[in-house]
């Protein structure tokens, strides 16, 4: 039998910014295995190089150096409309800020991947608010509810299209303390009934006990803790 094929594999990944004649290393030599379904979480101060590599992964930034691998693909040598599809068809994003669209609806919001990637499925919409716990939200436009309530949407907004890998990137960092726990309940019950992976950037050692694998960033490399 075959292996299964790891859902992202980084080998010598390195990451380098050149403003004028200077240049500021971010990552190097950033090796990394993470199987299909784990959950993984990255620490790391403020500016130590955490939404670098999400952008890498999540195919928003090239690498410098290094191979990226999501399902045995190799994304970082993708022309611009190839990674433009991969994030649209593989990935799923939830960040720290919700973004989403003030004018439309939450339900409006949650199929805008499912528009892009030309699929129309209100029904699965549906059953996802239910599961939420928002489905009497659907028709509210998104600017009136709360920052929980948005963030519930950015969720199902990220899952809806059946992403197999799912990038966070401080997804309670603008929650209080309560609802930011049960937003992560909730993305952690979410995916692992899926069999997704998901990778999460924090500061915040409280996600710890949800994840499978634990890595820090220092001196611009991954670790583990």
């Amino acid at each position: 039998m075959q292996p299964s094929l790891a859902a992202v594999n980084l080998s010598r990944l390195a990451k380098t910014y050149r403003t004028g004649g200077t240049e500021q290393i971010v990552l190097a030599n950033v090796n990394l295995h993470i199987e299909q379904g784990e959950f993984v979480v990255i620490l790391g101060r403020s500016g130590s190089g955490k939404s670098t590599l999400l952008n890498l992964l999540g195919a928003m930034d090239r690498p410098t150096e290094g191979s990226i691998k999501i399902n045995g693909t190799e994304i970082g040598t993708m022309h611009d409309r190839e990674r433009t599809l991969f994030r649209r068809t593989s990935l799923g994003f939830i960040f720290q800020a919700y973004n989403l669209i003030p004018t439309l609806t939450a339900i409006e919001n949650i199929m805008l991947p499912l528009a892009l990637n030309r699929v129309a499925s209100e029904q699965r919409c549906e059953q996802l608010l239910d599961r939420l716990g928002l489905a009497h939200k659907a028709h509210a436009w998104a600017e009136d509810l709360s920052g929980g309530e948005q963030q519930r949407i950015a969720i199902a907004r990220a899952l809806i299209h059946s992403p197999s890998l799912i990038l966070a990137d401080e997804p309670t960092g603008n929650l209080d303390v309560d609802t930011g726990r049960q937003i992560i309940r909730l993305i952690n019950e979410l995916v692992r009934s899926n069999g997704q992976t998901l990778i999460m950037a924090t500061h915040s050692r409280e996600i710890i006990g949800f994840a499978d694998r634990v890595l820090t960033i220092q001196n611009q490399t991954l670790v583990d803790v």
